[in-house]
C-alpha cells in the first residue's frame, strides 16, 4: 500500500532551534503561525485533511475543498493552514476556527475570514512515495505538482542566506525561519534535528498540568513540557486565559500531584489531568529559564501533550 492509501500518516517534526545562520547545506523558508496539516488530494476533487493528531478536520475548512482542482496528480501533502490578517499569519483567528464544530459558523467564518494552504513538503505523488528521496527532489517535484491559487500555494525557499531571510522575518514581525538540511529524507512521526527552526517571536507549546486561582477571578495555569520522557515545571502564564478556555481547563479530571516534584509557589495549585496543549507567547527566556511577560495565546487541539517537548538551546 502507499502512503496514500496508508492514512492517516503523522508528519515528522522539528528536532532543533537555534540562531539564524548561513550555510550552503541547508534550503529556508518561512515558519509560518499555522495549524500543520496533511492533505491527502486527488485529481477527481477528493480532499481530506488530517492533522498533527490525526484527526481529519476537511469539514472545518470548507474553503479549501477546491484545492484538489491546483494539482497535477494524486498526492500527499505536508503544509500549514493558515489565517492572514493584515498581510501577517495570524494565529489566534486560526485557532479559533480550528475549534469550530458549528457548520452555519464555520461557513460565516469560511467568507469572512477564509484560510489558505501553504504546502511546503509532497511525500507521494502519482503512485509513487516520495519520502526516501532527498529534500530538494522533494521541493522539486512539489513545485511542478501544484498550481498556485489563492487558497494553495507552494512555500518558497532560499538558499544559503539564513540570516538574510530571518531579517526579514524581524523586519515584518514574522515569526521566523527553518532550516532543512539538504540530502536528508522524510521520517513520518520522528523529531529530527535535520529541520532546525530559528524563531524571531518567541512562543512555544506547554501541556497545563494544573491552576492556581488569585485575587477578583483571575487564573495561572501551571505548565510543563516533556525532557527525556518525562515531564519537567516550566512555569505560569497568568496573562491571556480566557473564560471558555478554562472551563475546559476545569473540567478535567483532578490529580493529587503532578508529574514533577512541586516548586515553591505552588502549594495551593489544583493539579489536572495533563491532557490539554496553550501556546504562549513571551518576551524572552531568563538566565534560569524562566519566561519573561509570558501571554497566553490559548488552547491547541491539534497538538498532544507528547509533542511539547523541551529543547535547550
Amino acid at each position: 500500500m502507499s502512503l496514500f492509501d496508508k492514512r492517516p500518516l503523522p508528519p515528522m517534526l522539528i528536532g532543533a532551534e537555534g540562531e539564524a545562520f548561513d550555510s550552503p547545506d541547508y534550503l529556508y523558508e518561512l515558519k509560518l503561525d499555522g495549524i500543520r496539516c496533511l492533505a491527502y488530494l486527488s485529481p477527481s476533487g477528493s480532499v481530506e485533511l488530517v492533522n498533527k493528531r490525526s484527526v481529519i478536520v476537511t469539514g472545518i475548512y470548507p474553503e479549501l475543498r477546491s484545492i484538489a482542482m491546483q494539482i497535477k496528480g494524486q498526492c500527499v501533502l505536508d503544509g500549514e493552514i493558515t489565517v492572514f490578517s493584515d498581510g501577517k499569519p495570524d494565529f489566534s483567528e486560526i485557532q479559533r476556527r480550528s475549534l469550530m464544530s458549528n457548520p452555519f459558523k464555520i461557513r460565516i467564518a469560511a467568507d469572512q475570514l477564509p484560510v489558505n494552504y501553504t504546502a511546503f513538503d509532497i511525500l507521494h505523488y502519482k503512485g509513487e512515495d516520495l519520502i526516501s528521496r532527498p529534500l530538494e527532489e522533494r521541493k522539486d517535484i512539489l513545485s511542478s505538482a501544484v498550481t498556485d491559487s489563492p487558497r494553495l500555494a507552494v512555500s518558497r525557499i532560499i538558499e544559503e542566506h539564513g540570516t538574510a531571510l530571518y531579517g526579514l522575518t524581524v523586519q515584518h514581525g514574522l515569526e521566523g525561519i527553518v532550516a532543512k538540511r539538504k540530502g536528508s529524507l522524510y521520517f513520518p512521526g520522528k523529531r529530527t534535528k535535520d529541520w532546525i527552526k530559528c524563531k524571531n517571536l518567541q512562543d512555544d507549546d506547554f501541556v497545563v498540568c494544573g491552576y492556581i486561582r488569585k485575587e477578583k477571578g483571575v487564573v495561572s495555569l501551571v505548565l510543563g513540557q516533556y525532557q527525556d520522557g518525562r515531564m519537567i515545571y516550566q512555569g505560569h502564564v497568568t496573562l491571556g486565559v480566557s473564560s471558555s478556555d478554562f472551563r475546559r481547563i476545569e473540567a478535567l479530571p483532578e490529580r493529587k500531584r503532578p508529574s514533577f516534584d512541586i516548586p515553591p509557589g505552588n502549594e495551593y495549585a489544583v493539579w489536572v489531568r495533563p491532557k490539554l496543549v496553550c501556546t504562549v507567547a513571551y518576551m524572552e527566556r531568563t538566565a534560569s529559564g524562566s519566561m519573561r511577560q509570558p501571554v497566553c495565546k490559548g488552547l491547541r487541539d491539534d497538538k498532544s501533550p507528547e509533542e511539547c517537548q523541551f529543547m535547550q538551546k
